[in-house]
């Protein structure tokens, strides 16, 4: 069941009601493929250095992630860098998964830290949208932020509803925005987004959800 966002200034009966809470997100997990790259880019651009970590799976290969983490970089208020196992997420930070590894996030004193894993069994693709979101679920729950992108395919929505189950709260892109309404579609069909929105308001609803100025 799809839960409804929130509306400023809902009435009924003439009274205001008061807006559903969520625990605060303190990680934004976004996955893409086929338009991705453009897509990131269009997200990231409207979110703000104070926001939390943010960590990618983008269907990319090779020395092609590196020099999108460093393009992205120079056109985003955010720390842009390809994924390095064992390291600790940070505010303003994002964190594309390397083309031969699939990018995960673990539990840690600290906080949470990046893990790079081998290819997945069973997966088509390395990285993986659906390794990045089943460890998104299980190691923050409530406390994570789900974007599911444009893209060819069906990696990302089971991972998406995983992240939904725990109490995250889950974004797909709709079909007029997309290059290919594949990834979005399947995660839309098993009910796994509990919003679906064009790419030119994904910026500025995160923001609104985490409470941040653009």
């Amino acid at each position: 069941m799809m839960r409804q966002a929130a509306i400023p200034g809902r009435r009924a009966f003439g009274a205001v009601l008061p807006e559903p809470t969520f625990p605060a997100p303190g990680l934004i997990a976004i996955g893409a493929s086929t338009g991705g790259p453009d897509a990131i880019r269009e997200v990231l651009r409207g979110l703000p250095a104070t926001c939390p970590p943010i960590v990618i799976a983008q269907h990319m290969q090779g020395s092609f992630i590196t020099r999108f983490a460093a393009s992205l970089s120079r056109v985003t208020a955010l720390d842009v860098r390809e994924a390095v196992g064992g390291e600790a997420l940070q505010a303003g930070h994002a964190y594309l998964a390397p083309g031969h590894a699939n990018l995960g996030v673990r539990a840690a004193p600290s906080g949470w830290m990046l893990e790079l894993t081998a290819h997945a069994s069973g997966s088509l693709y390395t990285p993986s949208v659906d390794v990045l979101f089943h460890s998104a679920a299980h190691a923050c729950g409530a406390r994570a932020l789900g974007v599911l992108l444009t893209g060819m395919g069906k990696d990302g929505a089971a991972g998406l509803l995983a992240m939904h189950q725990a109490g995250a709260w889950t974004i797909a892109q709709d079909q007029a925005s997309s290059v290919v309404w594949g990834m979005p579609r399947e995660a839309v069909a098993i009910e796994a987004a509990d919003v679906v929105l064009p790419l030119q308001e994904m910026s500025s609803h995160l923001c609104a959800r985490l409470g941040l100025a653009r």
